[in-house]
């Protein structure tokens, strides 16, 4: 449910600013992306939302689309990796629960966003570093638990081959243009690709 934000402080109230005025906005923001989509985001229901003005909004984000990002950003929320007691079931599971993220309304969200800031490569990347499913700390914990398991030697934990699956995934959302990807790319993914890069990863021996 979302907040009550639309409230301005009565005259006794002393005036929110700094930190408290940027959680308010933000909070408004987040509460307007997750209701309307970042198509219904304006900087007036924002800051009718928030209590107060767009001047307020405008001296910290220059236009809708800094607010937006930095709106998902604060609404986007760290999730960790089920230990499923094995590599491949940890892998799949987590592209699994990243696939259905893409097609959840946050997801739709995350991609209103990316199309948006395609031409601000500030903007994607921020969105890009924050989205759950493109982290490499999940994916290097996921790793980490293999390797502590046998299952994975210690030089599999290096970011670019922690996410690889997580590419992988994103380029069929790109190339295909669709919400969600078929299960069996997904375990194609794990087994064609993945398993093999990770279990490859060794020190050669000394001849």
């Amino acid at each position: 449910m979302a907040r009550n934000l639309t409230e301005r402080p009565s005259a006794g109230r002393t005036r929110r600013r700094g930190a408290a005025l940027e959680e308010a906005i933000l909070g408004a923001a987040v509460d307007e992306l997750t209701e309307s989509g970042y198509a219904g985001l304006t900087m007036d229901k924002v800051a009718a939302r928030a209590g107060t003005n767009k001047n307020a909004l405008y001296r910290r984000w220059p236009n809708r689309l800094a607010l937006g990002v930095a709106a998902y950003r604060h609404l986007a929320t760290t999730v960790q990796p089920s230990d499923t007691g094995t590599l491949r079931d940890d892998v799949l599971e987590w592209l699994r629960r990243a696939n259905r993220y893409w097609s959840s309304p946050l997801g739709a969200i995350l991609r209103e966003l990316l199309a948006a800031a395609g031409g601000t490569p500030e903007l994607l990347a921020q969105l890009q570093e924050q989205s759950a499913d493109a982290a490499a700390a999940p994916w290097l914990t996921i790793l980490g638990r293999a390797v502590a398991r046998g299952e994975a030697s210690p030089e599999a934990l290096h970011p670019r081959v922690a996410t690889v699956a997580m590419v992988l995934l994103r380029n069929e959302f790109v190339v295909r243009g669709v919400p969600a990807a078929p299960d069996e790319v997904l375990v194609e993914i794990v087994d064609e690709v993945y398993l093999p890069l990770v279990r490859g990863r060794h020190v050669p021996q000394a001849p």
